[in-house]
């Protein structure tokens, strides 16, 4: 754990291990299934060993001491760190939790896999590029009512999970320093690291976060990081110069003798465009939560030497990683299961005569319901994406009920008058920290 071997800190070391250890465990979780005894005790007792040195990073409290003889006096003892003492405890309840809600499908199920040698006409073509994962196959009319709920719930359950280690992982990423290499190596101001273009559209007085990333093309892993980059370079910029006490909104320069005022950009102006970009990061951090790090966050990691935080951030990581791709594993039979219910429907409806006065297509329907369903879920913010609390064995999930009605009513409204509510520049900032809440350790059993 020195790092002495590799030359790296030991908070590097740390980091590098519980990522590691993660990979080899949890790397080939290809399957909606439970993990092997063998596993779960390699995990447990290894991630046990690694978060063992938590217990030692302390903090000098004042208490309260009552003598023999009746006297009382305040007294220094110590106790784990503020941060650790109430997020490792939260860290392993999610970690169990995710453990448990994979051994929820042991036992007999209405899904299985084709193995790797079946013919590729059974196997058919998947919807993304990921080949190497297994067919999911389901009956010929699909899952049963019942089981596609508790599939479905199962998938709330998790989606819960990934949320709140999303949330301790971002809080601890605010609380690291940012490195000097980093900031050396930054754009002299916000416009060389947008680009003309992407700073004309955050600077805009009609912005609008929705109508910005609709223009932009995300259709690529390596350009939804390029913009995250760009965009995390800028706010970086302008707050370093908000915070720098010597910068003010117009200065004059003396130039053989005739004075010259050059206008630069007020506060109240450097701010707005500080909270547009980082409610644009918000909205790509909750609609891609499978995109690579940013250049911030890997050389906030690199550099980092506070042992408590690289194992808060990398744990977190791997929990937010687990989660992820279990979602992503019960996504993959549901969407077997509705292709195999479209598959019978269409079926069913060719020997079905035609009908006077009908209803709407049960196909056009299903397209307006998915349009809904894609709106509502690109139109959420961080502040409900991180809004999820503890409790002893679930957590609580928020819903809310007049969404559907107002996405409804926004697709009888033009693409281009499309406004979000909850991304107006107008919003206060959204502070990771302000909606973390944690598990108190007189929670835990």
């Amino acid at each position: 754990m020195s790092g002495a071997g590799t030359g790296v800190s030991s908070a590097l070391a740390l980091s590098n291990a519980i990522t590691n250890l993660a990979a080899s465990v949890f790397g080939e979780q290809w399957r909606v299934e439970p993990m092997s005894d063998e596993r779960k005790a390699r995990w447990r007792k290894e991630v046990d060993w690694l978060l063992s040195v938590t217990d030692y990073i302390v903090e000098f409290v004042a208490t309260q001491q009552t003598t023999d003889d009746g006297k009382h006096m305040e007294i220094m003892v110590t106790q784990q760190r503020k941060d650790l003492r109430m997020s490792i405890p939260a860290l392993r309840k999610l970690d169990a939790m995710l453990i448990g809600y994979l051994d929820n499908f042991k036992g007999p199920k209405e899904f299985w896999y084709l193995s790797r040698d079946a013919k590729d006409s059974e196997k058919g073509q998947r919807a993304d590029d990921k080949w190497w994962l297994p067919t999911v196959k389901v009956p010929e009319n699909g899952l049963s009512e019942e089981s596609r709920k508790w599939i479905q719930h199962q998938k709330e359950l998790v989606g819960q999970v990934l949320k709140a280690a999303q949330a301790i992982n971002a809080n601890v990423l605010m609380e690291m320093e940012i490195p000097d290499d980093y900031i050396e190596n930054l754009p002299k101001n916000g416009r060389s690291s947008l680009g003309d273009s992407l700073y004309k559209y955050i600077t805009d007085e009609g912005f609008d976060a929705e109508a910005f990333l609709e223009t932009i093309d995300l259709s690529t892993e390596h350009k939804i990081a390029d913009l995250k980059n760009r965009i995390e370079a800028s706010v970086v910029i302008w707050k370093r110069k908000m915070n720098n006490k010597e910068v003010k909104s117009s200065w004059a320069t003396v130039t053989g003798g005739v004075t010259n005022v050059v206008s630069g950009i007020s506060w109240e102006k450097r701010g707005l465009f500080e909270d547009r970009a980082e409610t644009i990061l918000l909205i790509l951090k909750h609609r891609f939560p499978g995109i690579p790090q940013s250049n911030l966050d890997i050389s906030k990691i690199e550099y980092n030497k506070d042992v408590g935080y690289a194992i808060l951030e990398s744990y977190s990581r791997v929990l937010e990683s687990l989660a992820f791709t279990v979602m992503s594993r019960i996504e993959d039979v549901l969407r077997a299961d509705s292709c195999a219910r479209n598959l019978s429907r269409d079926g069913s409806m060719k020997n079905k005569p035609p009908e006077a006065d009908s209803e709407p297509a049960t196909a056009d329907v299903e397209e307006v319901a998915q349009l809904l369903k894609i709106q509502s879920n690109d139109s959420m913010t961080l502040s409900d994406f991180m809004d999820w609390q503890f409790d002893k064995d679930t957590l609580a999930e928020e819903e809310d009920p007049a969404g559907n009605a107002d996405k409804m009513a926004s697709l009888e409204e033009s693409k281009s008058a499309k406004k979000s509510p909850n991304v107006s520049a107008n919003n206060k900032k959204f502070y990771y920290l302000e909606k973390l809440v944690y598990w108190e350790p007189q929670h835990q059993s």
